[in-house]
């Protein structure tokens, strides 16, 4: 996973091919970690990511939570997968999420 600091509060996350359980606490951590060192615009560019199961989209609601609390956002971009795009949509996840 990728993490591009744009300004102090702005922050690009750029995940792999894939965001399942056996990676996923690793994008809460990094989550978690950019909230707390003052990130409060996170932006995960989704371009990479062909695969997202539960626990992947588990983490990416509870950045969305966090930074809400906190008057931040995250927003979701470049989604590239038709299966992601798909299944965003089926779950009614873009109406949750800021997706661009």
């Amino acid at each position: 996973m990728e993490v591009i600091h744009e300004t102090p509060a702005e922050v690009r996350v750029m995940p792999g091919e894939r965001i399942v359980i056996e990676n996923a606490a690793e994008l809460k951590e990094i989550l978690i970690n950019l909230i707390d060192q003052g990130a409060r615009q996170i932006t995960v560019d989704m371009g990479r990511v062909k695969t997202i199961d539960s626990s992947g989209l588990g983490k990416l609601l509870l950045g969305n939570k966090l930074l809400k609390e906190l008057n931040g956002k995250l927003i979701i971009e470049n989604i590239t997968s038709e299966y992601i795009d798909k299944m965003f949509r089926l779950i009614h996840l873009d109406e949750m999420l800021e997706i661009r």
